[in-house]
C-alpha cells in the first residue's frame, strides 16, 4: 500500500492494517478549498501534520467544514517537493500511548502545498490569489520562535531584513516580510477582514507575530511601497486581528520503530528525509495523544467551529494568557529545556530516559512543582495541577515518545527569557516571594551556559544543536576550560545580563552570581555536572 488519493480509495485494505482512512469526500473538499478557502497555515511541519490538521479534519468529518487548509512553507520549501505532493498532501498520523499501543490515521484535510516563495512565481502568485479570496478567514502559524524576530542581539535588523525591506512587498524573503506581503494583497481587494493567528510556542505569541508583521509595513510606508492605509488596515482591530494562542502536543522528529511498524504492515515509502536545511520529515508524523489548543476568540470574518474539537478552546486574550504561562513558563517547556541541556551534557539519547535519573528527575519536579506552581494563576479551563502530573508523571516518561534533548535543544537562546524568565520576575516583583531561594531554574540556567561548551561530562566534545545565537554565545566561552573553575570569571556576564536574551538583566534580578557560581562547579572537571546535581538537588 501507498499513500496516495487512489490507494486509500481500497478501505478495507488500510483497516485491515489497522489504519483509519478519511470519511469525507477528499476531491470534494479540495475542490472546495480551491474555490472558497477558509484557512491557511504557514509552517508545515510535524505539529501542524500532526495535531492543527487533525483538528480541522474532524471537523470534516463530522460535515461541520467543507474547506480544508492549505500549507505555506515559508523556509523549507524542498518539504513541498519530498513530502507533500509525492503524497498527495496526506499525512500518516500515528498516535503514541504509554503502554504502546499506536492509533494509526490518514489525514487528508490538507488541501494543497504552496511555496511561500518569491523567486518562483507561480507558486507566489497562487498564494496570493488565495488571499484575495473573500473567504478566507484565518491564517496560522507554527514557524517557531525565531520566525518573528527581525533583529539580532544590537537591535539592528538582520541581513535578510535589510534586504526585505530594500525589496519592498514583491521581493520578501523573511516570514513576516511573506505575511506581510500576502496581507498587503487582501488589503488591495478591498481590505478584507481576517485573523492572522499565531500558535507557535513564544509568551504572547500574537503580539510578536503583530509586531514583526507592522514593523515590516512601517518600513516598506515609509520607502514608498505601501501607502499608510495599509499600516491602519494591520492595526485596526476591526479588519485585521492577532489572537494570542497556547498549544501543546509533543510531536518528535519520526522514529525508526514507527516506521518499521508501518513497513510490517505493508505500508510503502515511509523512509524519513531529511532536506539541505536540515528539516527531519517523514510521510508520517508520531505524536503522543494527549494534546491542547487555546485561542484568543477573535475572528472578524469568522471562523472554523475549532471548540467543537476535543482539547479545542475558544476563550478570551486573559484565559489563553494565563493557560500560556502555565504551560510555556511553569508546567512543560521550562522542564524540556532542562532536561535538553543536561540530557546532552550527560549522554542521554531520548527524554524517556532522562525520567529515570534520580536528579533530573527531581530537577524538572523543582522548577515545576516547587518553584513555578507558586507563581501560577490558575486559568481555569486547565487545572495546573492536573496538568503538570501529568506531564511529569505520564507524559515526559513516554518510552514509546522518541523524543531527543538534542532535538529540544535546538534554538534555546529563543527560549530561555520565556522559559525561565517570567517566573524569576514574577519572584522578584513579589514582596512575599524570595527570589533568593530559587535553586533549580538556576541549576537549568548554569546547565544551558556548560552545554554552550559544546564538552560533555565525559570531557569529550560534542555538536552543539542549531542555534541562531550560537556563535556568537559560544565566542563569550572560548576562554572556559574545563578543569579550570577561574577561567570563567567573568564570561557569563554578556550572556546573563543580556534583555535581548532573557528579558531582564539576571544580575539585576539577584540570580546572575548564583548562576555564576553553579557554573563554575560544574566545569571543575569530567564528572563536575553529575556532581553539581546531586549536590544541589540530593
Amino acid at each position: 500500500m501507498k499513500l496516495s488519493l487512489e490507494s486509500i480509495k481500497d478501505k478495507a485494505a488500510w483497516e485491515k492494517a489497522g489504519v483509519s482512512v478519511p470519511t469525507f469526500d477528499v476531491e470534494a473538499m479540495k475542490k472546495e478549498t480551491a474555490e472558497n478557502p477558509v484557512w491557511v497555515h504557514f509552517g508545515a511541519g510535524n505539529i501542524f501534520r500532526g495535531f492543527i490538521a487533525q483538528i480541522q479534519q474532524r471537523l470534516l468529518e463530522q460535515g461541520k467544514q467543507k474547506a480544508g487548509i492549505i500549507a505555506g512553507d515559508t523556509f523549507d520549501f524542498s518539504v513541498v517537493d519530498l513530502i507533500y505532493r509525492p503524497f498527495d498532501n496526506l499525512t500518516l498520523l500515528v498516535e503514541m500511548h504509554p503502554d504502546g499501543k499506536l492509533d494509526k490515521e490518514i489525514i487528508a484535510s490538507i488541501a494543497d502545498g504552496i511555496k511561500a516563495d518569491c523567486e518562483d512565481s507561480e507558486q507566489f502568485e497562487k498564494l496570493k490569489e488565495v488571499f484575495r479570496k473573500p473567504s478566507l478567514q484565518m491564517i496560522s502559524f507554527t514557524i517557531t520562535e525565531k520566525g518573528y524576530a527581525l533583529r539580532g542581539l544590537d537591535g539592528e535588523f538582520m541581513g535578510i531584513v535589510k534586504t526585505d525591506i530594500e525589496g519592498g512587498p514583491e521581493k520578501p524573503h523573511h516570514a513576516m516580510a511573506i505575511v506581510c506581503s500576502m496581507l498587503y494583497e487582501r488589503y488591495k481587494a478591498g481590505k478584507l477582514k481576517l485573523a492572522v493567528v499565531s500558535m507557535d510556542n513564544c509568551s504572547q505569541n500574537g503580539k510578536k507575530l503583530k509586531e514583526g508583521v507592522v514593523t515590516m509595513a512601517k518600513e516598506w510606508e515609509k520607502k514608498g511601497f505601501v501607502d499608510a492605509g495599509f499600516v491602519e488596515y494591520l492595526e485596526s482591530e476591526q479588519d485585521v486581528t492577532f489572537p494570542w494562542s497556547m498549544i501543546d502536543r509533543i510531536t518528535p522528529r519520526p522514529a525508526e520503530s514507527v516506521q518499521k511498524t508501518l513497513e510490517d504492515l505493508g505500508v510503502e515509502d515511509m523512509a524519513p528525509v531529511v532536506t539541505a536545511k536540515k528539516t527531519y520529515i517523514a510521510p508520517f508524523v508520531n505524536t503522543e495523544v494527549p494534546h491542547y489548543l487555546v485561542v484568543e476568540d477573535r475572528f472578524p470574518n469568522g471562523r472554523p467551529p475549532l471548540d467543537d474539537v476535543e482539547g479545542v478552546f475558544l476563550t478570551d486574550r486573559d484565559t489563553v494568557n494565563l493557560s500560556e504561562r502555565m504551560k510555556v513558563t511553569t508546567c512543560l517547556n521550562p522542564l524540556h529545556t532542562a532536561l535538553a541541556v543536561y540530557g546532552c551534557l550527560l549522554g542521554y539519547d531520548t527524554i524517556a530516559s532522562e525520567m529515570k535519573d534520580e536528579e533530573l528527575k527531581k530537577l524538572v519536579s523543582g522548577i515545576g512543582y516547587d518553584e513555578g506552581m507558586p507563581v501560577v494563576i490558575d486559568p481555569k479551563i486547565i487545572n495546573p495541577e492536573q496538568f503538570i502530573h501529568e506531564v511529569i508523571d505520564k507524559r515526559l516518561p513516554n518510552p514509546y515518545i522518541p523524543d531527543t534533548p538534542q532535538r529540544i535543544a535546538t534554538d534555546t537562546s529563543q527560549k530561555v527569557g520565556i522559559r525561565y524568565g517570567e517566573t524569576m520576575r514574577a519572584y522578584k516583583s513579589d514582596s512575599g516571594k524570595d527570589i533568593d531561594k530559587l535553586v533549580c531554574i538556576p541549576v537549568a540556567i548554569a546547565g544551558w551556559c556548560r552545554y554552550l561548551m559544546g564538552v560533555g561530562d565525559d570531557g569529550k566534545e560534542f555538536q552543539i544543536s542549531p542555534d541562531p545565537m550560537a556563535e556568537e554565545l559560544q565566542g563569550y566561552l572560548k576562554n572556559v576550560k574545563l578543569g579550570d573553575p577561574a577561567s570563567a570569571k567573568g564570561a557569563l556576564k554578556p550572556i546573563l545580563s543580556n534583555k535581548e536574551i532573557f528579558g531582564s538583566d539576571l544580575y539585576e534580578l539577584g540570580v546572575g552570581e548564583k548562576i555564576e557560581g553553579i557554573f563554575e562547579e560544574e566545569i571543575a572537571g569530567p564528572g563536575a555536572v553529575k556532581a553539581t546535581l546531586k549536590k544541589y538537588l540530593g
